[in-house]
């Protein structure tokens, strides 16, 4: 029986270890050129890490969390400048949430039988790990990703905490939830979690006389939140203008009916996942559903599952794991608030990553009951039961290359994505690191903006990946007298073909020569 057990435990590692590498090797395949080029709110994340590492918060680009930024300054002191020690900052912490969420997802039905957990944590990571929608953040380097890595380790840190009584399980809860203020403006909302949490953990211990260690446990917990968010609650107490930045011109209420504006977001934030999901192609397949099919119907099923479970009469038995079920239907719905409760580019997947893992989770219920109503069909060791094996083993193999497919091919390779992620900046970026030293170069910026418009910073970004970005000047259309040339070779580049402006600098400048390489205008003298 021992070695029975041993087995089963091996066989769940192995298992798990094989989902954490399937989710490596998509969150870091050639993450250096997927997605092709750089987006402006990726390159501006980069330059700061770069000139100004260590600040709480950054207000610029109506204002950013400063946590995600000192991570990429971390790992450009580890690294060097690159594109790839970028991007690995996203992709670790994609690939960390994996674990996270079957970590979470076995504290949340252990009160099931051993195999039946196992699955339903085995099927969640598994879905999760092939998930384009997860897969794409962990390839941006966009702060958000570091909200469902955060969410997941600190629920499963306090669920744990809460069912085994241990007080270092609420403090690093605490420690993990309380940095969470300190990574993307959604992350907010998690506290609207917190209190359905402590309620029906509190009923729990209410009813077992633990009024006292629930209130430890409890004030440990929150204790620790605190002081951990504290550096950044004090900055938006010195600087309240920051603290809603971008938010008032995008919400519901900024409308001239909220409530339908609310209606209407919250019909196309509920479809997202099955019917028509988000638009824009930095974040999705422009309108495809978030969930691949198969996957959107286990959604369903286990969110169908969990409210009715839910809406059970509580048996005291049960209170633990109908308490889950609470924490998946509240997590859901309120992480999916964000995108919610905002009128632009609606459905929004970006605003509403926090829903993520809840989603996966939902899915792995589903995909349980599926198979283990299934398997009743089979005789266990019956040639149907071997070949129902056979046949689910081939299924997931068809799964795993149409998710790869649906990423590397049908979206990387769609024109439309190195449109949405300003390949033609990343692009000029190129072009000018490939002359020499000397050359004296100047970008004309005819974009709109204030100072630097937010696409020169995709230029700058990779200039610096070669520590050329201070051989550039930028200036603005009207300052092309500006431009001296001192007897050496010189590359003037459009960031946008302008006729009016080529023939000011052919007046300027006759003896020069326009020219045209992929897309990329240039104004070229010779010493």
């Amino acid at each position: 029986m021992i070695m029975l057990i041993k087995s089963s435990k091996l066989y769940i590692l192995i298992l798990l270890l094989l989902i954490i590498a399937l989710a490596g090797f998509f969150r870091l395949w050639q993450i250096e050129t997927i997605p092709p080029g750089i987006y402006p709110d990726e390159a501006i994340n980069a330059n700061q890490a770069i000139s100004e590492p260590g600040k709480i918060f950054y207000p610029e680009n109506h204002g950013r969390e400063g946590l995600f930024i000192n991570l990429i300054a971390l790992s450009f002191s580890v690294f060097g400048i690159s594109i790839w020690s970028f991007k690995i900052v996203s992709a670790l912490f994609g690939i960390l949430t994996i674990l996270g969420l079957y970590l979470l997802t076995k504290e949340l039905f252990f009160q099931y039988i051993e195999n039946r957990s196992q699955c339903i944590a085995l099927l969640s990571s598994f879905f999760l790990a092939t998930s384009f929608w997860h897969i794409n953040f962990s390839h941006i380097g966009f702060r958000a990703i570091l909200v469902p890595l955060i969410l997941t380790f600190s629920f499963y840190l306090l669920f744990y905490g809460f069912r085994t009584k241990k007080t270092w399980a609420f403090i690093l809860a605490g420690i993990i939830f309380g940095v969470g203020f300190h990574t993307y403006i959604a992350f907010r909302l998690a506290v609207l979690i917190i209190p359905v949490i402590l309620i029906l953990w509190w009923l729990i211990y209410k009813r077992q006389n633990l009024k006292k260690k629930f209130f430890l446990f409890t004030f440990s917990f929150l204790l620790f939140t605190f002081i951990v968010a504290a550096p950044i609650g004090f900055y938006f107490l010195e600087n309240p203008e920051n603290f809603v930045s971008r938010t008032v011109g995008v919400s519901i209420f900024s409308q001239a009916n909220p409530i339908k504006a609310f209606g209407e977001s919250l019909i196309t934030h509920l479809a997202m996942f099955n019917i028509a999901g988000d638009y824009n192609w930095r974040h999705n397949i422009s309108g495809f559903p978030v969930l691949f099919w198969p996957v959107g119907i286990l959604f369903l099923i286990g969110i169908f599952l969990s409210l009715k479970k839910c809406l059970m009469p509580l048996k005291l038995k049960d209170q633990p794991l109908v308490i889950s079920y609470w924490l998946l239907i509240t997590w859901w719905f309120i992480m999916l608030l964000p995108g919610i409760l905002t009128i632009e580019g609606i459905p929004h997947c970006l605003r509403c990553i926090g829903a993520i893992p809840p989603t996966f989770i939902f899915a792995g219920i589903g995909g349980e009951f599926f198979y283990r109503n299934i398997k009743k069909i089979f005789k266990k060791g019956s040639l149907l039961y071997q070949l129902m094996i056979l046949v689910s083993v081939l299924l997931v193999i068809c799964f795993v290359f149409l998710q790869f497919n649906r990423y590397f091919n049908l979206w990387a390779r769609n024109p439309e994505v190195a449109k949405a992620f300003s390949k033609e900046c990343a692009e000029i970026g190129n072009y000018l690191n490939s002359f020499p030293k000397e050359t004296q170069k100047y970008v004309i910026i005819n974009e709109s903006g204030p100072n630097l418009p937010l696409p020169v910073q995709s230029i700058i970004f990779i200039q610096r990946t070669e520590n050329k970005d201070k051989e550039t000047k930028y200036i603005f259309e009207d300052d092309i007298a500006k431009i001296k040339i001192d007897n050496k070779k010189t590359i003037i580049v459009l960031m946008s073909y302008d006729e009016k402006i080529v023939n000011q600098l052919k007046i300027a400048f006759p003896e020069g020569e326009l020219k045209e390489k992929n897309k990329i205008w240039a104004y070229e003298l010779n010493e």
